[in-house]
Parts: C-alpha cells; structure tokens; sequence
C-alpha cells in the first residue's frame, strides 16, 4: 500500500523537509523506515500566471475611472531637506519593502520611489491632508505617464482593511527598471487598463481606478526641480496608517489567489 500527498507551499518560504515511509505487512503491522536526510530549500517568487490571478481580481475591484492631473509624493520637512543637502535635489529611487504579498518578485528586488496619483470625488484633487508629512511633491502626470513609459501590474492587497491596495510600476522604456520587470510582471495598455491610463491628444486625459488605492513605484530619480514643492495640512505619521512592511490579510477572499491549486 503506498500513500502520497501534496502540499500547498508559500512562495518566498525556506523549508525543511524529511521523509519517513511506513509500509503495511501481511500481519497488519507496519515497517517503519529511518527518517531521511533532511533537504533544505526556498521556494521562489509568484510566476507569470500566479500575477495574472492576481492581476485578474484586481481588475474585478477596481471601479470606474476618475481624472487626474498630478503624481504626488507627502513627506516630512526633513525628508525634502535630506534629499535637497544629501541627494542633490533628486529623490532617489530605494528597494521596495516587503509590504503585500509575500510572493511579489519586486519585494525587496525592484528599486523605486513611490508615488501616489488618487484623488477625493468632490473635487478631483489630491487629499487636503496626509498623515505622512506636511509637504507635497506634485509632478505633471504628463511627465511621467506617457508614451516612452511602460506600465506594470505588480501586486494586490489589504491590510484587515475593507480597502485595497494596487502596486504599478512605471518604467521608462528601455531602463534598468523596465529590464527587470519584462519577464516578471504583466504589462498593461497605457491606453486600456483599469489602473492607470493615458489618452492622447492636445490636452492628454489621465485617468486612475476609484475603488482601489493605488502605490505607484517610478523606478527613476526625480528631481525636486520637475515639481513643486507645497505645503498642507499634514499630522505626524501616523504609524498604524503606514504600509511599510505590511503584512497581507491572508483571510481575505478579494485579493488572494490560490498558488499550486
């Protein structure tokens, strides 16, 4: 008599594993075998068509589209200040932490600065406020969504929370950034995708999702200079708002896929 069995593994998880056989004899006892060598290894990131999956749900959450005009980045006075004294006036591009799902190939691989684009429906502008800090950086989405950008789908998430978080990843073509993510991320339509979009024309229109929060990674510097710098009505961060390192709802039936099923 021989028993098999399979398991669902996580991605980005380092495992140990030993076998142990029990064969049935004519007496109905069992023959018990020695542990084996224990096999160390560490599964990889989400594949292609785990990113679809993923990809899929989110397109399913992501609401009508609203306009939009600006990226923009809230920080701290002394966030601006450092990137002013330390870093030439470009934010520069850092690695993404480990916030959403654990299985996101840029995870700690894909350097970017994060943007938001997501607008309040009354008026079509950025939030007034931001716990984040009591500054805004604010660049024309023309400068950054265009055509001799690529656009990438590279996660979808909550935190315990009735909203949902959608990471894209802006690339302009030909750039370091854009290498990596060609053969990790799904790539959309700049002009027909649900997130993002650009149409052209004399007065290009922007559009963004209105039912998900979108986390926009540029994975090149910015410079201060490209923008303007302004000041609203921020609060001390507020740390329970923070995505930094946030871990996923893994009970969450909207943005969880089912891996190796």
């Amino acid at each position: 008599m021989s028993v098999r069995g399979h398991w669902f593994l996580s991605p980005r998880t380092e495992y140990c594993v030993a076998v142990q056989t029990a064969i049935r004899q004519p007496d109905g006892d069992y023959q018990v075998s020695e542990w084996s060598q224990v096999v160390e290894f560490c599964t990889g990131d989400y594949a292609m068509d785990h990113l679809q999956q993923l990809l899929d749900k989110a397109q399913a959450a992501a609401g009508r589209p609203l306009r939009f005009s600006v990226f923009y980045r809230n920080q701290s006075p002394e966030y601006f200040q450092y990137v002013r004294s330390e870093c030439g006036g470009a934010m520069l591009p850092s690695f993404k932490d480990n916030s959403g799902s654990h299985g996101s190939p840029i995870n700690g691989k894909l350097r970017g600065v994060f943007l938001s684009c997501n607008t309040e429906f009354d008026t079509g502008l950025p939030p007034k406020d931001s716990p984040y800090g009591p500054l805004r950086f604010q660049i024309s989405a023309e400068r950054l969504l265009n055509p001799s950008t690529n656009l990438y789908f590279a996660d979808f998430y909550c935190m315990y929370t009735a909203y949902h978080y959608v990471v894209l990843v802006l690339a302009p073509a030909g750039s370091e950034g854009d290498d990596f993510c060609k053969t990790r991320l799904p790539r959309l339509d700049l002009t027909a995708n649900p997130f993002l979009t650009y149409a052209a024309g004399d007065v290009p229109v922007f559009c963004h999702a209105s039912d998900v929060i979108l986390e926009v990674l540029f994975t090149e510097p910015l410079l201060l200079e490209n923008g303007i710098l302004a000041q609203i009505s921020g609060r001390p961060q507020l740390m329970s708002l923070s995505t930094a390192n946030a871990k996923k709802d893994p009970s969450c039936k909207v943005c969880n896929i089912s891996v190796g099923r």
